[in-house]
């Protein structure tokens, strides 16, 4: 006799947390995100339905498969992981647990999920991120991204943290986690619909790029007036 768990048919849909690296396609019209472990070899949307990473044709979760998105109930232990090295500049994602799942002790594997929140950490000089940019590998036709601040994305592919969840869409929010010693610290969040922090995140990046091709320009106009002179 094989004994069955109790079903659950709860009001609203659990809620849960987890840790994901961004990505952008490369034409540069979508958003997504690629997982950490397991499912990191198949990007996935903010609304979108899980399938099982072996190929099998089975319907995640399967009970004996471990197919299927995966979470965690507590923040606090997705934050945890992100302390080690490779998934320093992952984001911490809160996902709402759709369609079936299969609960554990510490979290959930499930069919479907929607992302609703994405928090980006602080930079890797520890400055508060103002962007998602080219953080140099990715998956086929994906580049994954990686928080930096407006002085450190001078010259490098990137898209804003506002233009990120514009393009991921679904109603996602991105927040920006404040650098420096005091953690946790505020978070910036950025919408769809543009407000203050967007318009001001978004000032501060083309600040930065404006003030890279500057530098750039000025560096050409002396090799220019070199060559001039030994003319």
């Amino acid at each position: 006799m094989r004994l069955r768990l109790p079903a659950e048919r709860p009001t609203e849909p659990p809620t849960g947390y987890k840790i994901a690296h961004p990505v952008l396609s490369q034409d540069g019209t979508r958003a997504g995100f690629t997982g950490v472990s397991l499912g990191g070899a198949l990007p996935y949307a903010v609304l979108d339905d899980a399938s099982c990473v072996y190929g099998r044709r089975h319907r995640p979760p399967a009970r004996l498969c471990d197919c299927g998105f995966h979470c965690v109930h507590d923040r606090g232990a997705a934050e945890a992981m992100l302390c080690t090295a490779e998934h320093r500049t992952a984001l911490l994602l809160e996902v709402s647990v759709l369609g079936a799942y299969i609960r554990f002790e510490r979290g959930f594997r499930y069919a479907r999920q929607r992302v609703r929140t994405a928090t980006a950490g602080p930079c890797a000089c520890g400055a508060t991120a103002v962007a998602l940019a080219d953080a140099g590998w990715g998956r086929p036709g994906w580049r994954a991204l990686a928080p930096v601040c407006g002085d450190c994305v001078r010259g490098r592919a990137s898209v804003s943290l506002a233009g990120f969840a514009g393009l991921a869409g679904q109603g996602l929010r991105v927040a920006a986690r404040g650098g420096g010693t005091a953690l946790p610290s505020a978070e910036l969040a950025y919408g769809a619909e543009p407000g203050v922090p967007e318009l001001v995140a978004e000032a501060a990046l083309l600040q930065a790029r404006l003030d890279w091709f500057q530098s750039q320009l000025a560096r050409l106009g002396e090799r220019g007036n070199g060559s001039a002179e030994r003319g």
